[in-house]
């Protein structure tokens, strides 16, 4: 893996796959087998959003804007809002180049 480039193992449907951001291009790339997954979650993580994120305490939140191509932290953090927004689940713990070798679930019958 390319230290210019983050990925994490994702998932959506019956489909699995990783996403991919280019640190020093500064743009990203869902590798999904389902068009509307990919379509969905790469507008998601190309727009700025204003996001709820604690500072000292659980209890001390506040509203921030949130450009998730600015950088790593800022990518990963939009991360996190990405299944309740586009039903694209980032599987965290999933080692991600597992997923690209094996990039999605067997279809029925094979």
């Amino acid at each position: 893996m390319s230290d210019k480039i983050y990925s994490v193992a994702v998932s959506c449907r019956n489909s699995i796959g990783w996403v991919e951001y280019d640190r020093e291009a500064k743009t990203v790339k869902v590798c999904l087998d389902d068009a509307q997954a990919v379509a969905d979650a790469e507008k998601f993580l190309s727009e700025k959003h204003e996001i709820h994120v604690p500072h000292e305490t659980l209890r001390d939140f506040s509203e921030v804007t949130v450009d998730p191509l600015a950088d790593e932290k800022s990518f990963q953090l939009v991360l996190t809002r990405l299944w309740e927004n586009t039903g694209v689940h980032v599987d965290w713990s999933r080692p991600v180049d597992y997923v690209k070798a094996h990039p999605h679930y067997p279809k029925a019958g094979e």
